[in-house]
């Protein structure tokens, strides 16, 4: 499929979560078999060479984690604070309204590992961010991220570019 064809299967929900906001909504493109495939593959492609891919929660684990089995490469999952049984290391950042935690195992990485980012979407660059800070923390080595959708406007690509991370996007839509 196309990416075209994939960005026709994303649905747009006007004002949600406030007024204003045009949330791009993955669960179409997830529900249609061979969309969600296509686009597992362009991920893949788009990462390959990777030796290990990580994604945070949640929809990052989807992507994440089917791109980490088609590539047959580890998943390392990223979770909001308090989600794991053992041993984390940790990292604050900060949301519009806020602020947030992501940790991780930090045995989960080797050092000097190449780690991707996947994840179902790129705003502000937030999340992404805090990600590679962690991953890097735990002695990987991050310079690759794929994502789905991208929302050029909030300049999150350029953040993520601005710490030597290359950034692919299989389609952008305008606006927030």
């Amino acid at each position: 499929m196309t990416p075209d064809e994939l960005k026709a299967l994303v649905r747009t929900i006007p004002d949600f979560p406030k007024t204003g906001i045009q949330f791009r909504d993955i669960t179409t493109l997830l529900g249609h078999g061979p969309g969600f495939a296509a686009s597992v593959e362009w991920l893949a492609e788009a990462v390959e060479g990777a030796e290990a891919i990580a994604g945070m929660e949640a929809r990052g684990f989807i992507f994440g984690a089917a791109v980490a089995a088609r590539l047959r490469r580890p998943f390392l999952p990223i979770r909001k604070a308090g989600k794991l049984p053992c041993a984390v290391i940790g990292v604050d950042y900060e949301l519009e309204y806020g602020l947030d935690r992501l940790e991780m195992d930090p045995s989960a990485v080797a050092q000097g590992q190449q780690v991707a980012i996947v994840d179902d979407l790129l705003a502000t660059g937030g999340t992404a961010l805090a990600a590679t800070e962690l991953l890097r923390l735990a002695g990987a080595e991050v310079r690759r991220a794929a994502f789905v959708i991208d929302l050029p406007e909030l300049g999150g690509s350029a953040k993520l570019a601005s710490q030597a991370v290359d950034v692919r996007t299989l389609m952008g839509f305008e606006g927030d």
